[in-house]
């Protein structure tokens, strides 16, 4: 009998070793590599290796079609994944511990048993008592869920296979499932891959569309190899503070829609709500009248979305002022103070700089870069902008204020929710619709609207502020 060569596995890469070190190779972590068995690089003892048999190769022209989907009874959820689920389609949702991915996948999976549909729920973290607990006290007793307690990927695709075949299958978690033909821990990479893959092969095969949950780590990314995320066909993250009761989904991957749609949904005693005018939500416990706080027009997706975007600039004793920021790109906010302290002659180096986006949204759109700039300057020179205005723009190298799309779109959202002003890129003038109802003020460089806020603010605190009259012109 050969003996058996040990095989140590990255569990942050997938990457193999022969031996064990310290550090992988491959993505430079430390204390990844675990022992795991090794899969036969060929065909079996005393079993031939099996010939390949001959399929038809099609055209590239041909007739298509729009992939039928199976719309989930919740229309935030059918927005982030195009329109709801494709036959055979494999979903992986992530997110925090206690974020709420349970509570949206019972939701999801009772609204679709309620339409008629044979929708399966198999838990591995969780006995039936409680997900029955889970689904009482979210008022779904009566949906015609079928549930599970099982971990052996072998015998839930076995059950899944009798009977008729199932519209949604959703296995919580795939960290937890392990298979017969890989002699592993469940939880390793090797067991998460052979799982996964015998999942999507019962989804391609039966037509069911297949939920996988999946863990994250302390850095927010999804547990186990990437390779996964490669095999599935959308991947979904499920974001949110635990301090706010907001909760957004956003694709990561969709290959049946678009990756940039967001969902927005409200933690409540009786289950996530789902959030209609995600702008009026994140809008409802603004501060009015105090500096440093900015409006910020923005685009999820085809949504406009309408956010408060807080800033706060402070005096520091440090050799090295801090800057910390939520919600936004800590590069693009190094970027605006760059351009604030070289074209528009604020000084900004003895001062900490805070920047938040309210409501636990993120945002990655370089529109916002003007009202991250007008927070920042309204809280220098401690002089509260105006309540009524929204801001958008993207902020160049140069100073210069450059346009961005959908801007009717932001206009009219704005216009809806009572606001009276815009401040938008000079570019943009001709995009505005002239019976928009909003009073539109244009702005060329972000020198002249640093000159326009420190003109209201105090004396005292403009002295960090020499706006350059040629920049400001």
């Amino acid at each position: 009998m050969a003996k058996r060569t040990p095989t140590f596995i990255c569990q942050n890469c997938g990457a193999s070793s022969s031996r064990w070190q310290g550090k992988c190779d491959s993505c430079g972590d430390w204390n990844t590599l675990v022992e795991e068995g090794a899969a036969a690089a060929g065909p079996m003892p005393g079993r031939a290796a099996r010939k390949g048999r001959l399929f038809a190769l099609e055209p590239l022209a041909g007739e298509t079609h729009d992939a039928p989907r199976l719309p989930s009874g919740i229309a935030e959820f059918d927005r982030v994944t195009g329109g709801g689920f494709v036959r055979g389609s494999v979903l992986l949702i992530a997110g925090d511990p206690g974020i709420g991915k349970s509570t949206i996948l019972i939701q999801v999976a009772a609204a679709l048993a309620r339409a008629g549909h044979r929708s399966i729920y198999i838990s591995g973290e969780e006995a039936v008592a409680q997900v029955r607990l889970r689904a009482e006290r979210l008022g779904l007793s009566d949906a015609p869920v079928e549930l599970a307690s099982e971990t052996s990927v072998e015998d839930i695709i076995a059950t899944l296979s009798e009977g008729k075949t199932p519209r949604l299958v959703v296995v919580d978690s795939i960290q937890t499932m392990w298979t017969d033909v890989i002699e592993s821990a469940p939880g390793t990479v090797t067991q998460v891959r052979g799982a996964a893959q015998a999942l999507i092969r019962f989804a391609k095969r039966s037509g069911a569309a297949v939920i996988l949950v999946g863990h994250v780590t302390k850095e927010g990314t999804i547990a186990g190899p990437r390779v996964v995320e490669h095999m599935v066909d959308a991947v979904l993250s499920f974001e949110g503070e635990g301090s706010h009761q907001f909760r957004i989904m956003r694709a990561a991957k969709n290959r049946f829609g678009p990756t940039d749609e967001i969902g927005v949904f409200e933690m409540t005693g009786g289950g996530l709500r789902e959030v209609t005018n995600p702008s009026e939500l994140f809008l409802s416990e603004r501060d009015l009248g105090s500096p440093g706080t900015a409006v910020f027009a923005g685009i999820e997706g085809t949504r406009p979305v309408l956010v408060e975007i807080q800033a706060l600039v402070a005096p520091t004793t440090l050799g090295t002022p801090r800057r910390a920021v939520v919600g936004w790109d800590q590069s693009r906010l190094s970027m605006v103070l760059a351009v604030l302290e070289a074209h528009c002659g604020v000084k900004l180096s003895g001062h900490d700089v805070y920047l938040n986006v309210a409501g636990g949204l993120r945002i990655n759109e370089p529109a916002a870069d003007m009202a991250a700039a007008a927070a920042l300057v309204s809280s220098l020179v401690n002089a509260p902008l105006p309540a009524d205005a929204v801001y958008f723009g993207e902020v160049s190298l140069s100073g210069a204020i450059r346009p961005v799309a959908q801007t009717s779109a932001r206009l009219k959202e704005a216009l809806k929710l009572g606001f009276k002003r815009a401040v938008m890129p000079e570019a943009a003038r001709g995009e505005a619709a002239s019976d928009s109802g909003l009073r539109t003020t244009t702005v060329a460089n972000l020198a002249g609207l640093v000159a326009e806020i420190a003109a209201e603010g105090s004396p005292a605190r403009n002295a960090g502020v020499a706006v350059k009259k040629s920049a400001a012109r």
